[in-house]
């Protein structure tokens, strides 16, 4: 099991809301979602009901306390979310060069048929 699969779990199962679980996480619904049936899918079972109102079924809850502990024990390190991003990518250079500036800019051509 993931650590970042518990994780979002014990958030889900703090909260007993999708949507308030997945934004005190920060991250997509469809996110926390695709990690619960990922989460079951390795469990073997369904760990919450997912109809109104939403609530932990019993293997859900003994899966909650392990969940917990193994979040506990686990480094440091593991536990801190790294920055989401990629590559900075340069400019493509929409600005203007500065021998031209204060001139008029000039009209792009049409194009011809």
């Amino acid at each position: 099991m993931k650590l970042e699969h518990l994780v979002r779990f014990v958030a889900l199962a703090e909260h007993l809301h999708f949507p308030r679980a997945a934004q005190s996480l920060g991250i997509a619904l469809p996110a926390l979602y695709s990690a619960l049936d990922k989460l079951e899918e390795e469990v073997g079972q369904p760990l919450v009901i997912r109809e109104a109102p939403t609530r932990l079924t019993p293997a859900g809850v003994l899966l909650l306390d392990e969940a917990r502990t193994r979040i506990a024990d686990a480094p440091a390190a593991v536990r801190t979310k790294s920055p989401g991003g990629g590559k900075a990518k340069a400019s493509k250079g929409k600005g203007r060069a500065p021998i031209v500036k204060g001139q008029p800019k000039p009209y792009k051509k049409r194009q011809g048929r």
